[in-house]
């Protein structure tokens, strides 16, 4: 029998660009793991976030990052978020239930998506092509985060900073996204 050997691949090859001062680049050894509270759990979960990462969940549509700034809760709709966080590696669902309990529901979602971060003074009008969310920096401040079309593919969209993004997409598209995001950086560069 054969001696093979797996090795793990980021969709995107560890891209990493540059357009006239603006990066692109894809992000890895980050976990996705989405949370689902159960029906009248949502105190628990608060509970349970709060002596784990010192935080309050997000409302809708906002982000809240843990004490130590190596995990970022996402608001993405009513019961549940997304929790992206320092990992590598396959027990991504352990490590968030050993710190939330039973308070809720993990899936991991990490293999599942593709990640880029977009930064740099053109990376607003870059999104701004593509993108149908108001991101003018009063409407989305830093934290913000949304679920989007972008070039007719299902993203999320988070601000990281005033000019710094964080994009994900379905890693099946992903060659599809970046082709998206790297057209619109061509054309406003």
């Amino acid at each position: 029998m054969p001696d093979l050997k797996l090795s793990a691949v980021t969709p995107l090859g560890d891209l990493r660009r540059d357009f006239a001062g603006t990066s692109l680049a894809e992000v890895s050894g980050k976990a996705l793991v989405s949370i689902a509270i159960p029906r009248g759990g949502e105190a628990a979960m608060a509970k349970a976030v709060s002596g784990a990462y010192g935080i309050k969940p997000p409302a809708i549509g906002s982000s809240a990052e843990s004490r130590d700034g190596a995990a970022r809760f996402l608001g993405l709709q009513s019961d549940q978020f997304f929790l992206l966080f320092d990992h590598s590696g396959d027990r991504a669902v352990e490590v968030v239930s050993g710190k939330l309990g039973d308070a809720g529901y993990y899936t991991d979602q990490s293999d599942s998506w593709a990640m880029l971060r977009l930064a740099g003074l053109q990376s607003l009008a870059a999104l701004e092509c593509i993108c149908p969310l108001d991101l003018d920096v009063t409407a989305f401040p830093p934290g913000a985060v949304g679920r989007t079309a972008m070039e007719h593919l299902g993203a999320i969209i988070l601000r990281e900073a005033e000019d710094t993004f964080l994009l994900l997409s379905a890693r099946s598209s992903a060659r599809s996204f970046l082709h998206a995001v790297e057209t619109s950086l061509v054309n406003v560069s």
